[in-house]
């Protein structure tokens, strides 16, 4: 743990402090009691640099025998980043991964050509009640890398940076930002950070990175005069060199952005594309299901059942 002066710089003022592009609300959805806020994409926002998807888990607080099932499904054309705050969750994959995923670490999956997995609350967790609360986001993978091989990447929270200001805290979860590296590999440029701020204390964004976004996870921020309070996504725009300021109650922030990609992206279920006929080609592969042979497998020690492809 480091004190950064990158993270006091002055403040701007004038102008430079109106730089909010567009606010999103998310789309809740209750799944049987657990409840998920979608913020991308939007309407307003496909993408916030190559950030496609930006789900909030929870919070939810699950009785005994009770959990989370979500069976083996296919991805293609992306990278899944899972950052829990509360809880633990069992992820198992083709490439044979068998990983508990815990607080404060960063588990990025990349699909590239094709890659299936699972995501349970199983064992010893449905023995007692227990608590989840978390983020999932999809990275959308540059051309050169749609056809990539699948990997598994978990860096534990002692591995990633974390920085200090006066009256914040920010851990550096995937890319480069303020000075300092994740350790985790992305396929294209990007940051994504979880930052603590006690109340009015104010956090410069990274001026590397061509798209930027915030996603108020607890509290509230100021920016241009306005105060956005929790489960509000702001988009800024390019450029700007800016701060947020944190409201009476201090603030938690999910920073994110980077590069823009090459042009928009096809999303159809899990999988995510440059074109049509990947989408389609990626489609067929899993309604065939030859898991034998086939484009797709099913996670070692979770095949018994898996996600079929909706009609549509």
């Amino acid at each position: 743990m480091s004190w950064n002066p990158i993270l006091d710089p002055s403040l701007p003022i004038g102008d430079a402090v109106d730089a909010i592009e567009t606010v999103i609300v998310p789309r809740a959805r209750d799944l049987g009691g657990f409840e998920v806020r979608r913020a991308l994409p939007s309407a307003a926002r496909q993408m916030v640099g190559p950030f496609i998807f930006f789900d909030q888990m929870g919070p939810a607080e699950f009785l005994t025998g009770q959990g989370i099932d979500v069976r083996p499904h296919p991805h293609i054309g992306l990278a899944t980043v899972t950052y829990l705050l509360k809880g633990r969750m069992h992820h198992r994959d083709s490439l044979g991964t068998d990983q508990w995923i815990t607080p404060g670490e960063v588990n990025l999956m990349t699909a590239g050509h094709g890659i299936t997995h699972s995501e349970r609350t199983d064992g010893p967790m449905r023995a007692a009640p227990h608590a989840m609360f978390g983020l999932q986001t999809w990275l959308a993978l540059p051309l050169a890398a749609e056809d990539s091989a699948p990997a598994f990447h978990n860096a534990p929270e002692t591995a990633l940076p974390v920085l200090e200001g006066k009256g914040k805290t920010v851990r550096l979860i995937l890319g480069r930002a303020w000075g300092s590296q994740a350790p985790v590999p992305t396929a294209s440029e990007t940051f994504y950070a979880d930052a603590k701020l006690a109340e009015g204390a104010a956090l410069p964004l990274p001026d590397n990175h061509e798209d930027r976004g915030i996603y108020v996870l607890a509290g509230s921020v100021i920016s241009g005069g306005v105060e956005h309070a929790a489960g509000r996504m702001l988009v800024f725009r390019p450029g700007d060199a800016l701060s947020v300021r944190a409201g009476g109650q201090g603030a938690r922030l999910m920073l994110l952005g980077g590069a823009t990609m090459e042009g928009p992206r096809h999303i159809w279920w899990n999988f995510v594309a440059s074109s049509k006929e990947r989408i389609e080609a990626a489609k067929e592969a899993w309604r065939t299901g030859d898991w034998a042979h086939g484009r797709f497998r099913l996670p070692l020690g979770d095949d018994g059942e898996f996600i079929p492809a909706p009609d549509r």
